[in-house]
């Protein structure tokens, strides 16, 4: 069984739902509680019943590996996959995040010189920004959540 705790039951049915439509997408057709289960050893759990207690009635978190979220780094608007999460403290102290941008941004605000990045990482709050702040005190990652 896996050390860290899943996400929300509603989480992961989404999750199992989008894992059954990439799989007949490629023509391996899949039933609902087939994806569960899937899922479930895909997260190292012995079957769907036992992550399912282990999510347990928590509410749903507004971040999921593979969701989109809009925001802006270091100043620049962005829209991107979240490609990594992890929960600090269950959730209770934010997340620490993977990015894809769809599109680089420049991380340097200097004329003469530019180094754009479509990957990012960052730790975030609760409210979705990051403690780490600029010296106007914007912080470095700030992500809209619903």
């Amino acid at each position: 069984m896996t050390s860290s705790q899943p996400l929300s039951r509603d989480a992961l049915k989404a999750q199992a739902k989008r894992l059954r439509k990439a799989l007949e997408a490629e023509g391996n057709f899949v039933s609902h509680s087939e994806a569960l289960e899937l899922l479930a050893r895909q997260m190292g759990y012995r079957d769907w019943n036992t992550l399912s207690a282990a999510a347990g009635n928590r509410p749903d978190t507004p971040l999921a590996v593979g969701g989109r979220v809009s925001g802006h780094y270091l100043g620049q608007a962005f829209q991107a996959d979240i490609i990594g999460l992890q929960s600090i403290a269950g959730g209770a102290g934010g997340w620490r995040v993977s990015l894809a941008l769809d599109e680089a941004v420049d991380v340097v605000k200097f004329d003469s010189f530019s180094a754009f990045r479509q990957r990012i990482n960052g730790t975030i709050g609760r409210d979705g920004r990051s403690v780490a702040h600029t010296s106007d005190g914007t912080p470095h990652l700030q992500l809209s959540l619903r």
